[in-house]
């Protein structure tokens, strides 16, 4: 009988230490939960200029706060963002992000940052793009000439934006759809590669080129013209359309990237000595 006590008493041990351990385990799941990354459904431009490998270091430590970041195109992150697979979008299409507020999948738009376009095209200029009165007439030349051009085509903030200059120009570059107008379906970085190695025109947003490296022949040929100006919004996704968002966090970082601080740190990132992000958070 002592035996079968004894053994009783380390079973009922056993089985204590299992319920503890396993309301330890419990109990220190939320905690876990509230240590995970948001997600930060962006743009290229803001993670191929190197915005933030420079930015989040400092949120993270102001805030303690971990942020993971997918780079898509802004058609891509705002699909991504209605799928509930983010908790902050940051693009730059404002039209589509007011779209997105307005429809309810996003909680208020702030602006944060801007830059601008600029077409980047071989330094001989085959279509004689340099002291074009505006972007109409750069892309008229363009098209006029047969020049080769590159776009992402890709839906991105970026594409979309090319598409309202043709547009304005009343062009249909799809009419020279694999001649002298090639899509990549790429992003910033890999589209001024396929740019670079046909010799052709691009229109990229100003901070991924002044990142960009490989730049062969390249140059900017067309900057300046206002219609190019290229506005960047925070948004943090309604967590009414998804549950698993984790407001608190993304609006933490919302608050962070439009303050004082997180403004001062947009201004101060620069790639040899130049600014790459102006921050316009009102």
């Amino acid at each position: 009988m002592r035996v079968q006590h004894k053994g009783a008493k380390r079973f009922a041990s056993a089985i204590l230490a299992n319920l503890t351990i396993g309301l330890g385990l419990t109990l220190a799941m939320p905690a876990m939960a509230n240590d995970a990354p948001i997600i930060i459904q962006s743009t290229t431009s803001t993670q191929n200029s190197g915005l933030y490998d420079y930015l989040l270091p400092i949120y993270q430590q102001d805030t303690g706060n971990q942020v993971r970041v997918v780079a898509v195109g802004t058609g891509q992150a705002i699909k991504n963002a209605k799928n509930c697979d983010g908790d902050v979008l940051l693009v730059h299409s404002k039209k589509d992000e007011e779209k997105f507020v307005a429809e309810g999948h996003g909680l208020k738009r702030d602006d944060v940052m801007y830059n601008d376009f600029v077409i980047i095209g071989p330094k001989s200029d085959p279509a004689a793009v340099k002291g074009s009165g505006n972007i109409t007439e750069a892309l008229s030349k363009i098209a006029n000439g047969k020049a080769t051009f590159v776009s992402r085509g890709d839906d991105s903030g970026t594409h979309k934006a090319e598409r309202r200059f043709w547009k304005a120009a009343a062009i249909d570059p799809e009419q020279g759809s694999g001649k002298w107008y090639l899509e990549t379906g790429q992003g910033m970085g890999g589209t001024l590669n396929v740019s670079v190695q046909v010799d052709g025109y691009v229109i990229s947003d100003r901070s991924t080129w002044l990142a960009f490296l490989n730049r062969g022949n390249h140059t900017i040929v067309f900057e300046g013209d206002a219609n190019l100006f290229n506005q960047y919004g925070v948004i943090v996704v309604n967590p009414d359309k998804c549950p698993s968002v984790n407001v608190e966090k993304a609006q933490a970082f919302a608050d962070w990237i439009v303050s004082a601080k997180g403004q001062a740190s947009i201004n101060s990132y620069t790639v040899n000595g130049q600014q790459l992000f102006f921050a316009n958070a009102k």
